[in-house]
């Protein structure tokens, strides 16, 4: 594997895309499809219908929320010793099974919310297998070269989650109630993601990993183990970074439209220039994960992290008139957002390699689940003290600084290698 301060040649190159394709797929339509995608930007359709049928509040739906995203972290610490013990393979296609049938079950909710709020809690922990965790693992097996841009292409399915998922249930839903919803949600891993992982989703041999990888004697295993990554400073340098990254993208996500709002702005158009961060989602996902293939892994990164800083400075300094320089604040942290798992996903399997990948990398994703479920809670705190936003977007400012500073701070993955790990960057 190369050193991340010598980049690759400034071009695209095909050979691994040509042969590991339907992986990359796979991969997109696995994110698309998982609770943390599909799930998650559909709720808000299933909100109203839900509130209709069994008059639970608006409050008490949210919180079905914050259960999800507990589960989520659980999930994501017994994923290393699920694929170690079942395999990859079996452990996803079991979970996506699990996946349909806990959709089916809940078109049988009654009056009891306490019924939704456990079904929200235990189905990441049965369909742990669906996770972005198992789709990133699975590219990081199959790429090395393209690994970033093939990363960015896969969890663009959350966007892509985004736009379509919730004018389909919105349609389901009329045709059917809210109980269509769920159906909905329970057919498209079954008819989409189920077939293709049993016909695609393969681990690579040795020989044609180093054929895929096209890097002599490396070994696609190779990698710190997860008692030695969890020691590591890189390792909670990374965290500490990417934390702070996605606190502020929560704040963004959840205060950016009251606070244009709460600035003059009209709703409609407050809706309006924030409908530009999904787009801008995606491109930042595309183009951070193709930077990173081609140039200085760490400074790319610090620099994406950066950009929401650009963001919040503008918002802060801007009046209610001037809508292009709020949509271009909305981009900047779009991009940012965007490129925040790229850039995780990435950094931990070129610092710590692939030997303990699904542990290594679910203690983050685990520790980023719990930071985004009490965030939004703390931010409201944070308006109900001081009676504006304008608090929440500083420290968001402070903490994009903060975030690419500290991760400027670590220099090359090959500088890091320990004894152990032999081979596996050359």
């Amino acid at each position: 594997m190369s050193d991340t301060t010598t980049p690759h040649k400034a071009g695209l190159d095909l050979a691994e895309f040509r042969m590991s394709w339907r992986v990359v797929i796979l991969g997109l339509f696995g994110v698309c499809t998982s609770m943390s995608a599909a799930l998650l930007y559909g709720f808000g359709t299933l909100v109203i219908p839900l509130q209709e049928a069994f008059g639970w509040t608006r409050g008490e739906l949210q919180a079905s929320i914050t259960f999800l995203f507990a589960g989520v972290a659980i999930a994501s610490q017994l994923l290393g010793w699920m694929y170690a013990r079942f395999g990859l393979r079996r452990v996803a296609i079991i979970s996506i099974l699990l996946q349909v049938a806990s959709y089916a079950a809940l078109t049988q909710l009654n009056g009891n919310i306490g019924w939704l709020y456990f079904a929200f809690f235990i189905m990441p922990l049965l369909c742990a297998g669906t996770i972005a965790i198992t789709w990133t693992q699975l590219i990081s097996l199959w790429y090395e070269r393209n690994r970033g841009l093939a990363l960015a292409i896969i969890l663009s399915g959350t966007g892509v989650a985004a736009l379509i998922v919730p004018p389909l249930l919105a349609w389901s839903i009329e045709a059917g109630g809210w109980q269509a919803g769920f159906v909905l949600l329970a057919v498209m891993p079954l008819v989409i993601t189920l077939p293709m992982t049993l016909l695609w989703l393969r681990i690579p041999s040795a020989p044609r990993a180093e054929q895929a990888t096209a890097t002599a004697g490396t070994n696609p295993l190779a990698g710190m183990r997860f008692a030695e990554a969890r020691r590591s400073r890189i390792f909670w340098i990374c965290n500490l970074s990417l934390i702070l990254s996605v606190s502020l993208i929560v704040a963004m996500v959840t205060v950016m439209v009251p606070y244009l709002q709460d600035k003059g702005v009209p709703a409609l158009t407050a809706s309006q220039i924030f409908s530009t961060f999904g787009a801008s989602i995606i491109v930042g996902r595309l183009l951070v994960g193709y930077l990173l293939d081609h140039y200085p892994p760490i400074i790319i990164s610090a620099t994406a992290l950066l950009t929401p800083a650009i963001g919040c400075f503008i918002l802060l300094a801007t009046g209610p008139e001037s809508t292009a320089l709020l949509v271009l604040a909305t981009v900047c942290i779009g991009v940012s957002a965007g490129a925040e798992f790229d850039i995780a996903a990435f950094l931990m399997a070129r610092y710590f390699g692939m030997r303990d990948y699904a542990r290594i990398f679910g203690l983050h994703l685990g520790l980023v689940t719990i930071v985004a479920g009490l965030a939004p809670a703390f931010f409201g705190y944070i308006h109900s003290v001081y009676g504006n936003y304008d608090p929440v977007i500083a420290y968001s400012l402070v903490a994009a600084v903060i975030a690419s500073v500290t991760l400027l701070t670590l220099r090359s993955a090959a500088a890091y290698r320990p004894a152990s790990w032999q081979g596996e960057m050359t």
